[in-house]
């Protein structure tokens, strides 16, 4: 048997004792994408995601547009006037084109804003570090959409459904020892599931080799739990700044600053109380 890896559970640490497992997640590297979208067709028919239309954008390839209540993963195409590589001269030199994609998910975040705002409890992390949506708790209020930093989290209209639904890291597959659809769909392992720890292990070498292969605006997103959501449990390998994919740059807790306004707000309605009795204890004299 192998050894448990040393992984972090800061996220998960008490709830689940001497049950906890090793923090699962996703590696996508996106440079070795080729916008097949296998990843988008088998989350749909795993987890019977309904479909929600084909669109002509009109300014790209990809007909599915983003991450939605009906689309879990998404292939973003990006066409950028740019050489594929720089400091090569076989490629640095040729055509300035290239295509950049990238399978987007949710990011399974180590302080997750939509778990703490959830009203119900719908939105629970599993023993496995992912944040999932109990689809037969939610009411469809709707606090996680804004709450979510990403855009992930949506409500289905179609049906009158109403509830909120995202990727679920493929929860009933993981936890019976099973790959996610996705990954498992992947020709090219862009997409790679495992212990969190082995995954930024592995990014950060495969992250050296494509820099050393002239990709100098390659990095990692997501990977560091320093971050402003404490890391990612779906992490990227990108060739460009995380705007270019649409991502926002410097991620934040959106909930990060909540008890501090609530102290302020406290503070303000003692202050408020008092005055009015002042006034009218002044009122009666």
């Amino acid at each position: 048997m192998s050894a448990q890896p040393n992984v972090e559970t800061e996220a998960w640490p008490q709830s689940y004792g001497d049950e906890a497992k090793p923090r699962m997640g996703f590696f996508t590297d996106t440079s070795v994408c080729i916008g097949c979208k296998a990843c988008e067709v088998a989350c749909k028919e795993w987890n019977q995601v309904p479909e929600d239309g084909l669109l002509f954008t009109a300014d790209s390839y990809d007909n599915t547009g983003g991450l939605g209540a009906n689309t879990w993963r998404h292939v973003a195409f990006i066409e950028q006037d740019r050489p594929l590589r720089v400091g090569d001269g076989e490629h640095g030199d040729g055509d300035a084109f290239r295509w950049l994609m990238s399978s987007d998910v949710c990011k399974h975040c180590t302080h997750s804003a939509c778990l703490d705002v959830c009203p119900t409890g719908a939105i629970i992390r599993t023993e496995l570090g992912t944040v999932v949506v109990q689809e037969d708790v939610c009411n469809g209020c709707g606090y996680c959409v804004p709450a979510c930093p990403f855009g992930v989290l949506d409500k289905r209209e179609i049906s009158d459904d109403g509830r909120v639904w995202k990727c679920t890291l493929c929860y009933d597959r993981t936890r019976e020892g099973m790959t996610p659809a996705c990954a498992q769909a992947c020709p090219t392992e862009s997409i790679q599931y495992g212990p969190l720890d082995e995954l930024r292990e592995r990014a950060g070498a495969r992250l050296d080799k494509v820099v050393a292969d002239g990709f100098a605006g390659a990095r990692l997103y997501g990977e560091d739990p320093n971050d402003g959501v404490g890391g990612f449990g779906a992490f990227f390998l990108l060739l460009d700044e995380p705007e270019v994919y649409g991502l926002p740059p410097n991620p934040v807790d959106t909930t990060h600053d909540l008890p501090e306004m609530w102290r302020s707000a406290a503070v303000a309605a003692g202050a408020l109380a008092v005055g009015v009795a002042a006034c009218l204890l002044g009122g009666r004299r």
